[in-house]
């Protein structure tokens, strides 16, 4: 009995004291207690999850640290690493934590991910939100995140951090995009460009005819190696030869044309736009370019180019909804934040694209692409 008795009280002496442990190193006080910690903390500190109107402060372990057991116990078992990174010195200086902050910030956004964002929802629930009180991006934007199954990080990676440099993860998709053109299959007819690529009306030519732009729709006409026939239908306005846009009325740039390839436009049909009373072209032009820049999978596109809008949108504020404004009304919209963000010419190119190819005024149009 005496064996028993002592073997309680040091089972409860244990116990009490794993529970205290676990709790003070899930105090933010002890959080930000390392030298490598006061630049996160600075980040938190100016963000509205440190300070708001409301006095709510979320603490280090509420983002950080999920509530269930099991991915509690396995958070703070691998917290262990960061003690070692912290005795090594890994990110104990300014230019170590910038050349590690995109691996330490994607691995987080991962596990939010992975785990439906758990820590956000134990503050926050879709169940709770008055949405009709929230400002205008956010009424349109949760009730879309509810019928899609979307989850708190996917629109909220910049709330209580700065977001990293993401050139690296921006330029990483792009591979990714090439790589799977480079497997297009050989009898694919209806492909779509990746990246920006200049053409020609003949195979042989020296001298480039137009530039085609990213997420452009092209039908294989015949192959030659690694080069391909291709015909592009769109529209022009009337009198405005140079260029080729995917939908009439709308500022989406398919092709920009030299006067050569101006002249080499068949014209199939015409309309006249009420809203403006402008005339509008269905036309078609064939060219050549390389098949390396190529995809069957639109789908593919439209994933990389979400991932950009993700990952450098969300900085400032939550994911503006894509049919928020209309095609013509991105263009504006994507100048003006493209200097807060780590996209290049390319990249900001396909996301103006992609949102307004989603935009308010292109939902016929994508539903009849589907």
């Amino acid at each position: 009995m005496g064996l028993l008795l002592l073997g309680a009280i040091v089972g409860v002496v244990v116990l009490a004291g794993s529970v205290t442990i676990m709790h003070k190193t899930s105090d933010s006080e002890f959080c930000v207690s390392c030298h490598s910690m006061q630049r996160p903390l600075a980040e938190y500190q100016g963000s509205i999850h440190f300070q708001n109107p409301a006095g709510i402060r979320a603490e280090c372990a509420d983002c950080h640290v999920p509530p269930q057991p099991v991915d509690y116990m396995l958070t703070k078992m691998g917290a262990l690493k960061d003690v070692v990174g912290e005795i090594s010195g890994k990110i104990d200086s300014e230019e170590k934590y910038n050349a590690h902050k995109l691996t330490m910030a994607e691995s987080v956004w991962k596990t939010m991910k992975a785990n439906d964002s758990a820590t956000c929802r134990s503050c926050h629930s879709f169940d709770a939100m008055d949405v009709l009180a929230q400002r205008p991006e956010a009424r349109k934007a949760h009730p879309v995140a509810i019928r899609e199954g979307q989850t708190c990080i996917d629109c909220h990676r910049g709330v209580a951090h700065i977001l990293p440099d993401m050139s690296a993860s921006n330029a990483s998709g792009a591979t990714q995009l090439l790589t799977a053109a480079a497997h297009t299959p050989a009898q694919a007819t209806r492909l779509y460009a990746v990246a920006t690529q200049p053409f020609r009306l003949a195979p042989d030519s020296d001298q480039p005819d137009g530039t085609l732009f990213p997420s452009s729709e092209i039908t294989v006409l015949q192959r030659d190696g690694e080069q391909l026939q291709a015909r592009l239908n769109g529209w022009q306005q009337q009198d405005v030869p140079g260029a080729i846009y995917a939908a009439p009325g709308k500022r989406i740039m398919s092709a920009v044309l030299a006067d050569s390839a101006a002249e080499k436009v068949s014209v199939l049909s015409t309309q006249t736009d009420s809203e403006t009373g402008q005339q509008w072209n269905q036309v078609s032009l064939t060219f050549w370019l390389p098949k390396k820049i190529l995809i069957e999978d639109q789908q593919k596109i439209w994933q990389y180019a979400a991932g950009l809008m993700s990952a450098n949108c969300t900085g400032c504020h939550g994911l503006t909804a894509l049919n928020h404004f209309t095609a013509n009304q991105w263009i504006g919209v994507m100048k003006g934040m493209a200097p807060r963000t780590s996209l290049d010419e390319e990249q900001l190119r396909l996301l103006t694209q992609y949102a307004q190819k989603h935009a308010s005024d292109m939902a016929n149009t994508e539903e009849s692409e589907k």
